[in-house]
């Protein structure tokens, strides 16, 4: 069994539990080097958060218990494919790269697949299911000004 199995088998068994406990079967695991920094399971069930998927719990905890987000020197395991949300998520951090057990063509059997969101993201803005409007403000480009000169 390979250091990837081994984490992986980590993520499903965090998962194996979330479901015995009333959740969705997804774990997450984030690994810096060969150490273990974060595990996390799918939360929705108990605080109701839709944004409250494994990886996201995970990420959120590395931040607040190392006031950083940024996650550059690791790796993220999880049970289940990453959804696209969680998937930018790990690209805003830095994340440098992930391995997932269940794809998912795995998961479209039993409601746990977002493939459809990754079919309407490849589409352009007016195509996509969701209205998406641009509608530029005269006070938008100033306020990324501002920002930009806060930041030397």
């Amino acid at each position: 069994m390979t250091d990837h199995d081994k984490y992986l088998q980590r993520a499903i068994t965090l998962a194996a539990k979330n479901v015995e406990h009333g959740g969705r079967p997804f774990g997450a695991v984030v690994v810096r080097g060969d150490v273990i920094i974060a595990e996390a399971v799918n939360t929705l069930h108990t605080d109701g958060d839709p944004t409250a998927h494994a990886e996201l719990n995970a990420i959120r905890d590395i931040a607040e218990r190392f006031g950083n987000a940024s996650l550059r020197e690791c790796v993220v395991y999880a049970s289940g494919q990453p959804c696209p949300m969680c998937l930018s998520a790990m690209y805003l951090t830095g994340v440098q790269a992930v391995y997932f057990a269940n794809s998912n063509e795995d998961g479209e059997p039993y409601g746990l697949s977002t493939a459809a969101i990754y079919h309407q993201l490849q589409k352009p803005l007016a195509q996509q299911s969701l209205a998406i409007h641009h509608r530029p403000q005269a006070e938008g480009k100033p306020l990324y000004i501002q920002w930009s000169q806060h930041q030397s």
